[in-house]
């Protein structure tokens, strides 16, 4: 069950989501936190990220990407 914030998040996919839905899903709406999701199981586990930790995280993966 979610967390009453988590029940406000508003879950957002990259534009370059282009798999038929296999993908992770960030949340908006809650400051300070990062919520991230597996969008195949939107009532799953929910990861909490910094933006801090978010943003290192997307420079990365845009870093190693072929």
């Amino acid at each position: 069950m979610a967390s009453a914030p988590m029940l406000s998040v508003e879950w957002r996919r990259s534009s370059y989501s282009t798999n038929g839905g296999n993908c992770v899903e960030i949340g908006d709406g809650i400051a300070d936190t990062v919520p991230i999701r597996d969008s195949k199981n939107p009532t799953g586990p929910i990861l909490i990220a910094s933006p801090t930790s978010w943003t290192a995280f997307v420079a990365f993966a845009k870093a190693v990407t072929v």
